[in-house]
């Protein structure tokens, strides 16, 4: 087989790029080695930029969520008792961000690519990448049982933290950034009705609290707790117990309980690689770069990648410019790296952090009360909520 850019992994990254490249003209094919059920079964982030929104309607994916996803124009934090909302809109400039959950961004982007009839092949394995530094790379994997091949002009590595593409490039090429954060956030998902029309994020003594949403009738709760705690350990009357504890009398009251959907702990960490491509390999998304989920940035920095290395594409098969190929790590990092820092900002800021020091306590303390408390310091986390805009590629 053979195809301008072979694309590996089938998640929401993976099939943005490959519907803007088709749509475009150019011929792709996705590898994903897990089935199109587990993809879905996925659960994830749920707060998209107004820039990631943007590159949807683009990609023509979008139908579903302008129906049912949720334009949120502000937020609210909550710290020592004290509710205070942030006005998104009014503070950036008029952008908002919308609740609409990662599962149902991938299902839309997967009908979007079936009813294109663009290939993906599902359920592959042993994806090896081969010849990355020339001008003829081509991929190796099993289907079925049989050894198959594709030859093609770019890989776009879109396989998450775990996948091969990273791998693929050597050791000494790639420069390693990571903070591994000592507590983890339990989330549970219910089929209840939010406990507030925006979104709320909570510092306690007890750990960082923060009230989410996918949609009108459902709810996504986060709980800070030590990486030593088990999921089975927490039935729901727990978790929800637990839940109110750390909200205020009057929310707690408001607080509408339910059978989970699901439950897991996720670990926090910050990590990313340089560069984000070697020869004609291209990382995108968790492949290249994790953030903590305080700062809703994991989704939004994976589209901004595809857009990039997307418009780049673009470049280089509609007007020759294979000069922008070069522009890819550089440009994406300039978004990661700022992605990062207001992940990193976000968590610092709202969780407990048992080992610190007095000093430290007291200047996050200094921290919450100079952000939360000023304009200027209120439209810092605005803008940076609803995300720095694209830079344009020349």
């Amino acid at each position: 087989m053979k195809t301008q850019v072979l694309i590996v992994g089938a998640g929401p990254s993976g099939l943005l790029l490959g519907q803007l490249l088709h749509n475009a003209g150019i011929s792709n094919i996705i590898l994903e080695r897990q089935t199109p059920d587990y993809v879905l079964s996925r659960i994830r982030a749920g707060i998209l930029e107004s820039s990631t929104v943007e590159l949807l309607r683009e990609a023509g994916a979008h139908q579903r969520m302008d129906a049912e996803g949720l334009v949120h124009d502000g937020v609210e934090f909550l710290v020592e008792g004290r509710r205070i909302p942030v006005p998104l809109k009014a503070l950036s400039g008029g952008k908002s961000v919308m609740v609409y959950g990662q599962t149902e961004v991938t299902r839309d982007l997967m009908q979007a690519r079936s009813e294109a009839g663009a290939p993906t092949f599902y359920n592959v394995s042993d994806v090896a990448l081969h010849n990355l530094k020339s001008d003829k790379p081509y991929v190796t994997f099993s289907k079925d049982g049989e050894p198959c091949r594709i030859d093609c002009d770019y890989i776009a590595g879109c396989d998450g933290f775990h996948g091969v593409s990273r791998k693929a490039i050597p050791t000494d090429v790639l420069r390693e950034y990571e903070c591994v954060y000592p507590f983890g956030w339990l989330g549970l998902l219910a089929d209840t009705p939010p406990i507030h029309h925006e979104l709320i994020y909570a510092h306690h003594d007890r750990g960082f609290v923060l009230c989410s949403q996918r949609s009108l009738t459902r709810s996504r709760y986060y709980l800070q707790v030590p990486l030593t705690d088990k999921a089975e350990a927490w039935s729901d009357d727990r978790f929800w117990d637990e839940l109110k504890r750390r909200l205020p009398q009057d929310l707690a009251g408001k607080l509408v309980t339910g059978p989970s959907l699901e439950k897991s702990i996720a670990p926090l960490r910050s990590f990313v690689v340089e560069p984000m491509q070697y020869g004609s390999l291209f990382l995108v998304g968790d492949a290249a770069h994790i953030v903590p989920p305080t700062g809703a940035k994991g989704l939004n920095l994976a589209a901004s990648d595809v857009n990039y290395l997307y418009r780049i594409l673009c470049g280089v098969y509609h007007q020759g410019r294979r000069d922008l190929l070069a522009c890819y790590s550089q440009l994406a990092l300039r978004r990661v790296w700022k992605g990062e820092r207001f992940s990193w900002f976000m968590t610092r800021l709202l969780h407990d952090f048992q080992e610190q020091s007095g000093f430290d306590r007291r200047m996050q303390q200094a921290e919450r009360d100079y952000f939360l408390g000023s304009q200027a310091g209120l439209t810092t986390i605005a803008e940076n909520y609803v995300g720095l805009p694209f830079e344009a590629v020349r």
